[in-house]
């Protein structure tokens, strides 16, 4: 196996598209923010995802809302789930079971409760639509972190969406 040569980068103050096309995402830098926790997420899709949801989780049964959603049970979702009092659900993708035209359920690998008091989530459907990873940073952390996808790095088939919470920046290498 030979070195890769060919290694871009892209960067992002704020949620974006880092990359349109196939690439394999091979490493992150990242700096958070001084005054809260920063929370970046990374999807593999074509369209920003929508980020007006809600969700709270009672044991492994995760509820979102948001409002005219449009899914249907059965399809699959990436989403990521911001915190609330220190405690989240599970990020990932996860198949979905639509109760109606404003809430849909899913079942979280893990158990717990976070209550739907105005807990944002972010999420992204579609055949190929997928979350990839999640990286959070703690109140007060400042420093430029860099962080190696081992292998041959994250594969993503269509753009890499970066969505940014509390983050003062990120820059992906790719090739």
């Amino acid at each position: 196996m030979t070195m890769q040569t060919d290694v871009r980068a892209a960067h992002l103050n704020q949620s974006g598209f880092l990359v349109k096309g196939r690439i394999r995402k091979k490493q992150v830098t990242l700096c958070g923010n001084a005054s809260q926790a920063g929370k970046l997420a990374f999807f593999d899709t074509t369209t920003a995802p929508v980020t007006s949801a809600t969700y709270g989780r009672s044991g492994t049964t995760i509820t979102v809302s948001s409002t005219a959603h449009g899914l249907t049970t059965g399809q699959t979702i990436g989403i990521s789930f911001n915190s609330s009092s220190g405690v989240s659900a599970t990020d990932g993708n996860y198949v979905i079971t639509v109760t109606d035209a404003n809430t849909f359920t899913m079942t979280d690998i893990n158990s717990g409760t976070v209550t739907n008091a105005g807990t944002n989530c972010q999420y992204v459907y579609g055949n190929t639509n997928i979350w990839i990873a999640t990286y959070e940073t703690l109140t007060g952390a400042t420093a430029t972190l860099q962080l190696l996808v081992p292998g041959e790095g994250q594969l993503v088939l269509n753009a890499l969406y970066a969505y940014m919470s509390n983050m003062g920046f990120v820059t992906v290498h790719y090739g």
